[in-house]
């Protein structure tokens, strides 16, 4: 009778582990943690000043963070991309539209964009990135402790302005004038162009300054310090980045070099400049973008800088310029064409 008895009890077991089994692969929590990881529903609204490697960059590392972490376009990820086309006053109205249409948090690229979505909101999250001071732009309180609903990543490295114009006597001991072309309406512009004059006085250079307002201006100002400048220095000014190849072509064609703010512009022809990829820098503001979407509120956040910073040259520039450049030089930088 006790062995009968033992054997109902095991066979009732059995029964009772199999049910359970079956009811966890219906549910999904599987031991390979779907359910764990499944991620809700959300929006999440872009606003950009213009288009140009540098930004573009930012934004396509930003949805690539997203997706590594489970949010992707088309299944748990809506994006509404909005581009202001060089046209601040744009600006205002993409920032209201994104606010209008209920997304869950806003990627601002540019100062102007991140001024503009934090006017239009102060309650959905806003993280930026290109910023060169978010600080000064009162986007923030301070870089540690962020405050309301915005914070982000800034493009400025604490070396790469002092060390971009420091390598210009490296490269051109002879170099006096720099000219210096810029958008004075762009607040990060200022910022740039006043760290630029500051390292160019350290190192016994003077700044001969044109600016813009538009990008169609970009090649007359470039024309105008053919005579006047022994180099070029381009900030990460998004108006004359954005027409950068017009710059390019009259620095060549008078043999000047044009030393930049960022390493895309040397990609694009500029001669040399220390950078860091941007996509990089758009990748760490998705990682931010997780955290809050998952729970984590901006103010907690300290605003994050470019980890990477390198000398780099355009091997093709210094071709077309007569450069040669030494084998120090050569060791020294990472070269593209």
């Amino acid at each position: 009778m006790k062995k009968w008895l033992m054997v109902v009890m095991i066979g009732l077991l059995l029964v009772l582990t199999a049910c359970n089994s079956g009811s966890d692969e219906k549910s999904g929590s599987s031991s390979n943690g779907e359910d764990q990881t499944k991620k809700k529903a959300v929006k999440v609204g872009i606003t950009q000043l213009v288009e140009h490697p540098s930004l573009d960059g930012a934004r396509e590392g930003f949805i690539e963070a997203l997706k590594d972490a489970g949010y992707e376009e088309g299944k748990n990820l809506t994006l509404d991309y909005q581009n202001a086309q060089a046209d601040v006053n744009n600006n205002m109205t993409i920032a209201q539209k994104l606010v209008n249409d209920e997304n869950d948090l806003i990627l601002a690229i540019s100062t102007p964009s991140a001024q503009a979505a934090l006017q239009a909101t102060k309650t959905i999250p806003i993280l930026f990135t290109a910023i060169t001071d978010p600080v000064s732009a009162k986007l923030v309180k301070s870089m540690e402790e962020p405050g309301g609903n915005v914070t982000g990543t800034s493009d400025t490295h604490p070396d790469a302005i002092k060390n971009t114009i420091a390598s210009i006597k490296e490269f051109f001991p002879d170099a006096k004038k720099v000219g210096v072309i810029y958008n004075s309406g762009e607040p990060n512009s200022v910022v740039n162009v006043d760290k630029a004059k500051e390292a160019m006085k350290a190192n016994g250079l003077e700044a001969v300054e044109v600016t813009v307002s538009a990008s169609s201006e970009v090649k007359q100002a470039a024309e105008t310090l053919v005579g006047r400048a022994d180099v070029l220095y381009i900030p990460k000014d998004n108006t004359v980045v954005s027409a950068l190849e017009s710059v390019i072509t009259v620095a060549n064609a008078k043999k000047i070099p044009a030393f930049v703010g960022e390493s895309d512009s040397v990609k694009r022809g500029g001669f040399a400049s220390y950078g860091f990829e941007y996509h990089d820098l758009g990748y760490s503001t998705g990682k931010m973008a997780v955290e809050i979407l998952e729970g984590k509120k901006p103010s907690e956040i300290p605003v994050g800088v470019p980890e990477n910073l390198e000398l780099v040259v355009n091997k093709k520039t210094a071709d077309i310029l007569g450069v040669k450049l030494t084998e120090e030089q050569q060791k020294k930088a990472k070269l593209v064409e």
